[in-house]
């Protein structure tokens, strides 16, 4: 069923954050609506500074997946009874949810997935597969996750196709003249990190997007890492995909979105075959539904579908305002803190940043600065983030990473300071 369509202009309308905002961030108030925040490790209350491997869950998220399996699990799409109707109205409730948090202009636009690393990969043995040949191009950059770097070279190994990569500054910045010489008559497609999850870099996707456009290249946008931080509008970048996770988003894990223009996934071929996908069958052919149920084969992960609903009304009610002013805030309190540390250094200081810390301490190795600091109650990341090509650029093998979302606190950054100086008197 066609849903909240827009003319075919599809010029962009105005984002709806919801009836609900807050427009006095209260970090603490928001902290009472994730009960993970209560635990304690060794001993002392958790500092959790992780957000970009995934984020904690609200209770509202968590009670969302506890009602469905309690009140009407059932399969969708398929049953007549009161369950099947209740759990398909939630269902397809969340996928108008994803449109409106990304402003897509239909509803069959947003294609349910595993995640990012699916979205991707569907994107890639389906449109890809179709659409390169031998000796054509795919642009991706230097600072891309390896789920936008291994689907593209599986790809081309196949078609006998080109990556090309676009180099990156030392603070972490892409190189926009390289970027501008790397395209040719042969480029079909770039693949783009929207924010990178090493560094932290927001990159200029509207301007580049635009570029590729008028030298006829589709884009790819991989927004794992930009969901919970910014807005997204899809109209008013005009991608042609973008894929995020919903575990990223304060949603459950193992469910993501893979938003595509309706034109282009009416003409990509099945990504996978099984039931819900099919017109009909018989043993000599099968006919296909239209997007999205042509792409999502099989039993869904339904719980995750109304999880991550749940998760973006939740986003929606405090608004991006109030998130990006605190987040901002966290990152200069953090910087300031993390560079008056004798020793460190950050790697990453793009002009433009989401709520991303990475550092080297010495020689100090970030598996060892990650064990410490677990022992102190704090949570982050230390290796080299599934962006291998990223440690490869800056010649380290790894990096110690905090990453900060809308439940952090100065008192948390303070924390890990006081824990990295832990570190230090260790290794003293």
């Amino acid at each position: 069923m066609k849903t909240n369509t827009r003319p075919k202009n599809r010029k962009p309308a105005p984002k709806n954050q919801g009836a609900k905002k807050i427009f006095r961030f209260d970090v603490e108030k928001i902290r009472k609506d994730f009960p993970i925040l209560r635990e304690k490790v060794h001993g002392k209350r958790l500092v959790y500074l992780d957000n970009a491997a995934t984020t904690q869950k609200p209770l509202e998220v968590i009670q969302s997946l506890d009602r469905y399996y309690r009140e009407y699990n059932s399969n969708i799409h398929r049953g007549l009874h009161l369950l099947s109707e209740k759990a398909t109205a939630a269902y397809e409730s969340a996928r108008v949810k994803a449109q409106k948090f990304l402003n897509a202009s239909d509803a069959r636009e947003i294609i349910f997935t595993r995640g990012t690393t699916e979205g991707i990969n569907l994107v890639a043995q389906t449109w890809g597969r179709k659409n390169l040949g031998a000796d054509d191009e795919i642009i991706i950059s230097a600072m891309e996750h390896h789920s936008n770097i291994v689907p593209w070279q599986m790809l081309c190994g196949e078609k006998g196709a080109k990556l090309k990569v676009i180099p990156i500054n030392d603070a972490g910045e892409l190189v926009m003249e390289e970027l501008k010489k790397l395209f040719t008559a042969k480029t079909k497609l770039l693949a783009l990190t929207h924010v990178s999850n090493a560094l932290g870099t927001v990159n200029p996707i509207g301007e580049i997007i635009q570029y590729a456009h008028a030298r006829g290249v589709k884009v790819l946008v991989d927004g794992a890492q930009a969901v919970s931080h910014l807005p997204v509008d899809v109209l008013a970048l005009d991608c042609d995909f973008y894929v995020f996770s919903g575990h990223k988003i304060y949603g459950p894990t193992g469910i993501g979105i893979l938003y595509g223009k309706y034109k282009l996934l009416e003409e990509m071929p099945p990504y996978q075959g099984g039931g819900d996908m099919i017109a009909s069958v018989t043993f000599e052919k099968t006919l296909f539904k239209k997007p999205p149920q042509k792409f999502e084969a099989g039993t869904p992960h339904i719980a995750g579908v109304i999880g991550l609903g749940a998760a973006l009304d939740y986003v929606g009610e405090i608004g991006w305002g109030a998130i990006a002013a605190h987040e901002h805030d966290l990152l200069v309190y953090g910087t300031e803190k993390l560079k008056a540390l004798p020793g460190l250094q950050l790697i990453g200081t793009a002009g433009q940043k989401a709520g991303v810390l990475s550092f080297t301490l010495g020689e100090i190795h970030p598996h060892d600065i990650g064990t410490i600091l677990d022992r102190q109650g704090v949570a982050i990341r230390a290796g080299h983030h599934c962006a291998q090509p990223v440690m490869d650029r800056f010649g380290i093998p790894a990096t110690a990473r905090a990453s900060f979302s809308l439940y952090n606190t100065r008192a948390e950054i303070d924390a890990l300071v006081k824990a990295i100086r832990k570190v230090q008197e260790v290794f003293s």
